[in-house]
């Protein structure tokens, strides 16, 4: 990179050498999980199903896989000083355009999942309350659309937070939500004698691009992970954050995809609270927590979209912008929201085509651009050239029969 590329990237930046400012290894292993652990978690027994027993194998190996790509977005924040944020690693590899396209597939992920987070809202919310309904502005709004306005108004003053460091506060509720919605599955299982009788099948092909594009959806954080890197106190430690995620979560997703399968089976719907005894304790607690979960996630998800969007305004430093940038974003993620009819073939579109071009293909390239000695022939080329064609494989398999399934159901 060149002397005014550097020059432009900083005064973007604005870097600042403070050592001791920062957010801790353990605020940060809060804000990492947050981000890994979303909404896949509901879905990640109907993605076992989907493929069966054989397709828990390809859940590891995406965790494998992911937690690599987020070593190499670790090493190439290390080529440069002034490298903060996932767009920069794309413009000192690949220059402006390279930025644009990493923006591009990075935003456009991060605003779908926030979507995401309202339409899982409104719909169980619709459930627990189908009646429900209120005025605004004069206009009667009612059903799922009332609880996706409501959301919004809740999550709207996290937003606002700019500090990851308060935002871990938040982030520690929803690793505990998730923590507390296994706990739940398990005992509808053991104690309220649902059981654990379900067979399943070994290995289902046809499903099998579904389940992949959902376990690719469940590891989507890296558009996030630089920006919780360069802010820690300590970068070097950030490769033990992304361990500790990668461990965490996946203990928990591979939990959770067992136990729900093994309670019901082929049964499985879209989420799994659906298929809960709406009677039990358990059941309520299970779906208030899937309820609270999204609402500890939303600020984080959504806040490099913000920052992004503040360092182009004129007023940076305007507090006032700030929090009007970060309404208007919340206000766009709810006309969205209120239009799009399908949660779980969105997932599957986001994790195959979104997800893994930004968690698999991109940090791969970005990579090989910038070291040139991983692009000799050995070992490591071999095993991220494995790695680009693997994820090249499931990106197009996976985004041809998601659209397939929307465009079906439309």
């Amino acid at each position: 990179m060149d002397l005014s590329r550097a020059e432009k990237l900083e005064s973007q930046n604005e870097v600042q050498q403070q050592p001791r400012k920062g957010t801790s290894f353990l605020r940060t292993c809060f804000n990492g999980l947050n981000a890994l652990s979303g909404v896949g978690i509901l879905s990640i027994p109907y993605a076992l199903a989907q493929g069966g027993w054989l397709s828990l194998v390809l859940l590891f190996l995406v965790a494998v896989l992911c937690w690599y790509t987020g070593l190499l977005l670790r090493r190439c924040m290390d080529t440069h000083p002034l490298i903060k944020t996932y767009p920069d690693i794309g413009e000192h590899a690949f220059g402006y355009k390279g930025r644009a396209i990493v923006s591009v597939f990075m935003y456009v992920e991060l605003y779908l999942v926030a979507v995401e987070f309202l339409i899982l809202e409104g719909d169980n919310l619709d459930k627990l309350f189908p009646n429900m309904s209120f005025k605004l502005a004069g206009m009667k709004i009612g059903g799922k659309q009332a609880f996706v306005v409501l959301t919004s108004l809740v999550v709207l003053p996290t937003t606002w937070l700019k500090s990851l460091g308060l935002l871990a506060y938040v982030s520690a509720g929803g690793v505990l939500a998730s923590f507390i919605l296994v706990i739940c599955i398990f005992w509808i299982g053991a104690v309220d004698k649902v059981g654990f009788n379900e067979s399943g099948v070994t290995l289902n092909w046809s499903g099998m691009p579904i389940a992949i594009s959902m376990f690719a959806f469940c590891y989507c954080g890296h558009t996030v992970f630089p920006t919780l890197c360069s802010s820690m106190k300590d970068r070097s430690k950030f490769s033990m954050v992304l361990l500790v995620c990668f461990i965490t979560s996946t203990i928990s997703y591979g939990s959770m995809a067992v136990m729900g399968y093994l309670m019901y089976g082929e049964h499985l719907k879209s989420q799994v609270t659906l298929n809960l005894p709406i009677k039990k304790l358990s059941t309520k607690i299970a779906i208030y927590t899937t309820l609270i979960n999204p609402l500890t996630k939303y600020a984080i998800i959504t806040a490099p979209i913000a920052t992004a969007i503040e360092e182009k305004a004129v007023f940076r430093n305007s507090r006032s912008l700030s929090i009007f940038i970060r309404t208007a974003l919340v206000i766009s993620t709810v006309i969205v929201a209120l239009t799009i009819p399908f949660f779980g073939y969105v997932m599957s579109f986001i994790g195959s085509f979104l997800s893994v071009t930004a968690s698999v293909l991109l940090p791969c390239l970005c990579y090989l651009k910038l070291n040139k000695a991983a692009r000799r022939f050995g070992l490591e080329s071999i095993v991220i050239v494995s790695i680009l064609v693997a994820g090249l494989f499931i990106g197009v398999v996976g985004t041809f029969t998601s659209i397939k399934q929307i465009v079906n159901h439309m």
